[in-house]
């Protein structure tokens, strides 16, 4: 496991502002990697713990369920964030965005951006409780999550595209972990 550094709570824009300018971004400086502090900063604000004597995070989640997984992938590899702990767990040490990207209608983007954030959602953990409903209180989770990484992006003078065209199966064979994918975020430094 690795230990992310601890967020920051107080960032350097009003929310008002992070609204203001967010925007869809499509084009990255590969070569300029992210930090650690930026991605735990990500990843907090995406599904971080913000109460933990409950377990609750930054997105809301029908029934406190919280569905989703998030990992994140990298030159160095695919991490699954624990967002219990704040920290990474290392489930290859492959570079996968360019085949993400090839399996998302080669939007080529995809393969640029020095982080890709992919959710993953294990529906049973909705749908155990709400039945079929459930479904669409997953995708309500996802909306939640990704708009929180979305403007956290934006905070942190990053840019970054929400993705959902891409190919399921060939996504879950180069992932190789368990639920369906709903969404991809490439994010890095704007051109």
């Amino acid at each position: 496991m690795i230990k992310l550094p601890e967020p920051d709570f107080k960032g350097k824009y009003s929310l008002e502002e992070v609204l203001q300018r967010r925007r869809t971004c499509r084009d990255f400086h590969r070569d300029k990697p992210l930090t650690i502090e930026q991605i735990s900063q990500l990843l907090w604000a995406t599904y971080g713990i913000t109460e933990p004597t409950l377990g609750l995070k930054t997105a809301p989640s029908a029934g406190a369920r919280y569905p989703l997984e998030i990992y994140v992938a990298k030159e160095d590899g695919v991490f699954r964030y624990h967002p219990e702990n704040h920290s990474l767990e290392e489930i290859s040490k492959e570079d996968v965005r360019e085949k993400l990207a090839v399996a998302s209608l080669h939007q080529d983007f995809i393969a640029d951006a020095p982080c890709v954030f992919i959710f993953y959602s294990v529906y049973e953990r909705t749908l155990s409780r709400y039945g079929e409903r459930g479904i669409r209180y997953v995708h309500f989770d996802l909306g939640h999550a990704a708009q929180n990484l979305l403007l956290q992006a934006e905070a942190l003078d990053l840019g970054a595209c929400p993705v959902g065209a891409f190919d399921d199966g060939e996504i879950k064979k180069i992932m190789k972990v368990k639920g369906e994918p709903l969404y991809l975020v490439p994010v890095g430094y704007p051109f």
